[in-house]
């Protein structure tokens, strides 16, 4: 695997060797050594996996009690995958990284602690999974409308409003967020 740092630190981008003939591929999606190699001992706790129609947005969404580090992939389809350091103090605060993940390149992203991560479908649908370190809780959940102005994201243009659902939808700015530490 080759990981490589992106501009903000901490958030890793993953691209692992693909084997392919006529069969198909073969490819290894996690292996706890090559992140050892770069100082991450991590413990995954949690696996998740959604399936999402072309057009569906979700995030921008984070714990701010418990927060999890993921280590996000798309198994089948391709989506623009985005992570915003959200921890008050950063010197990157407020700041985000944009990739696309897809089932051709296999990349994955290592979004840590403190940081708010959210994607959108830009296949017909997309199987997105990710390993989490640790466990969903729900009474300390935040987020950050994706559309927020402070971000400057560059979301992909669709032929039709994006899908979201109604919480995701009522998300607050980063600026209107009391809670986050």
């Amino acid at each position: 695997m080759n990981i490589t740092e992106t501009t903000l630190p901490g958030v890793l981008l993953i691209t692992p060797k693909v084997f392919g003939d006529a069969r198909g591929f073969f490819v290894e999606t996690y292996r706890a050594e090559a992140l050892l190699a770069r100082e991450l001992n991590l413990q995954f706790v949690q696996d998740n996996q959604s399936r999402s129609v072309r057009g569906t947005l979700r995030g921008l969404h984070h714990q701010y009690v418990q927060p999890q580090g993921k280590l996000v992939r798309v198994s089948a389809g391709r989506v623009f995958d985005v992570a915003v350091d959200v921890r008050r103090g950063s010197p990157t605060f407020g700041q985000h990284v944009a990739v696309v993940l897809d089932d051709v390149s296999h990349q994955q992203m290592f979004i840590p602690p403190g940081f708010a991560h959210g994607f959108c479908v830009l296949s017909e649908t997309a199987d997105f999974v990710y390993k989490c370190t640790d466990y969903y809780h729900p009474a300390g959940e935040a987020g950050v409308r994706f559309d927020d102005p402070a971000l400057g994201i560059q979301w992909p243009a669709m032929d039709r409003p994006y899908l979201l659902s109604d919480k995701d939808a009522a998300l607050p700015l980063l600026v209107d967020q009391g809670r986050l530490p």
